[in-house]
């Protein structure tokens, strides 16, 4: 266990330890890598009920002004032009090189009114790189993170466990797409919100997470973070629900194709990758439909790194870097892998991936899980390809694949759900 008292910590640290969490340094943080119910188990509980998550370590930035529209559409990869109020969209902030600072997700309660949510210990990197770039403009920066809380509950279970400690859920609920949320943005932080727990207290719901399940993430003020989260446990108690650590949080991102910052996406050309969805392109790809931040550097050639998901064959796995080499079938060197984690609830069917939650899986089926992940390679590769990864005395093989686990449940319609 970590008693490292030099990181940072968040709300409920008290609580991870008192629950003998296993504990470690995560972006600066002192955070829950798993509980004693384990991964397998935590990531397999997501997939089939709820899981709940910390993620007070992220952080938040109020920007507000009438410039803030022209700001953080320049600096932000995603063309925000035709966000509502109450949407938010996914991206990333990059520098004049193209490369990627942190991903983000920009929230927008009016046309002089957003938020940005980044990684752990990026709210005071983003928040000057927005500083640094406003140019004259009539805009007010304000790092949140120590404003304000975050837990997450993601699962197939998530609204019905929240429709028992939410007022008016019913409400809350109605007309909830993906990545909308609810709750208003006031000072102080969420004082006004209408979105409010059973007690009262003030809160922004959010309909996303870093899964790709269905579920929320929830922003309130730190001081009462401890009691949802004992609360949101207590109304789970018969559904299941688990607290989910840091482990879980990985291999269900990993499983879901999503990237993790500072190690699937960094310090190179932010392109040709499976997320080009955050990048504002025309329909036929030729060209940006918006001036942004690093626009340039990515409409120059940029034929030097290429990033795919791949699929193992089994549960093995190696270590990502630079030690385990990845080859085509002839033996060239191609590049190095940037994840590689198990998700648990996926296995291999008649030559095609199969997931715990496929309405036509077999019923007999056994659920083995695989390993996943993303490699960094030297030239465009095509889905089907064959490559092997070598880590010392270790080797595996793997497929190149366009997506991992099948049939989440992230963007299916909140009403399969309540």
């Amino acid at each position: 266990m970590s008693m490292n008292t030099r990181l940072k910590t968040t709300p409920l640290h008290g609580w991870h330890i008192s629950a003998g969490a296993n504990m470690a340094d995560f972006g600066g943080f002192d955070m829950p890598l798993w509980y004693d119910t384990g991964v397998k188990n935590e990531h397999l509980t997501v997939l089939t009920s709820a899981g709940i998550f910390d993620t007070s370590h992220m952080a938040c930035i109020s920007v507000t002004g009438v410039g803030t529209f022209e700001l953080i559409n320049y600096c932000f990869t995603r063309d925000i032009t035709p966000l509502q109020p109450g949407r938010c969209v996914y991206g990333a902030f990059l520098t004049m090189e193209g490369h990627c600072i942190d991903d983000a997700i920009v929230y927008k309660f009016s046309d002089s009114s957003f938020m940005v949510c980044v990684n752990a210990g990026m709210g005071a990197a983003i928040a000057r790189h927005l500083d640094a770039n406003k140019k004259g403009l009539d805009v007010t920066i304000e790092d949140l993170s120590e404003k304000i809380a975050k837990m997450d509950i993601q699962g197939i279970n998530s609204a019905r466990i929240l429709s028992r400690v939410l007022r008016n859920p019913e409400k809350v609920f109605d007309r909830m797409p993906y990545f909308s949320f609810k709750g208003n943005f006031n000072e102080p932080v969420f004082g006004n919100s209408d979105v409010q727990l059973l007690d009262g207290t003030p809160v922004l719901l959010s309909r996303s997470g870093y899964t790709g399940e269905f579920g929320f993430e929830i922003f309130l003020a730190p001081g009462a973070i401890v009691k949802l989260w004992k609360d949101t446990l207590a109304a789970g108690d018969g559904f299941g629900i688990a607290a989910c650590g840091l482990g879980a949080r990985d291999s269900l991102r990993a499983g879901a194709c999503l990237p993790l910052s500072h190690q699937d996406i960094g310090p190179w050309k932010f392109t040709n990758h499976p997320w080009e969805f955050a990048l504002p392109y025309t329909k036929d790809k030729t060209a940006f439909t918006k001036p942004f931040l690093g626009a340039e550097a990515l409409s120059a050639e940029s034929g030097d790194a290429f990033t795919y998901p791949f699929v193992g064959e089994s549960l093995r796995k190696v270590s990502p870097g630079d030690h385990t080499q990845v080859t085509d079938e002839t033996g060239n060197i191609l590049g190095k892998v940037l994840t590689c984690a198990t998700d648990m609830g996926i296995t291999w069917h008649n030559n095609k991936i199969v997931s715990i939650n496929s309405a036509n899986r077999p019923p007999d089926l056994k659920i083995k899980g695989i390993s996943c992940g993303f490699v960094k390679v030297s030239r465009p590769l095509d889905p089907g390809m064959k490559l092997t990864f070598k880590e010392g005395k270790r080797t595996i093989t793997a497929t190149i694949v366009t997506d991992i686990r099948p049939d989440r449940t992230a963007r299916k319609k909140l009403d399969n759900f309540i």
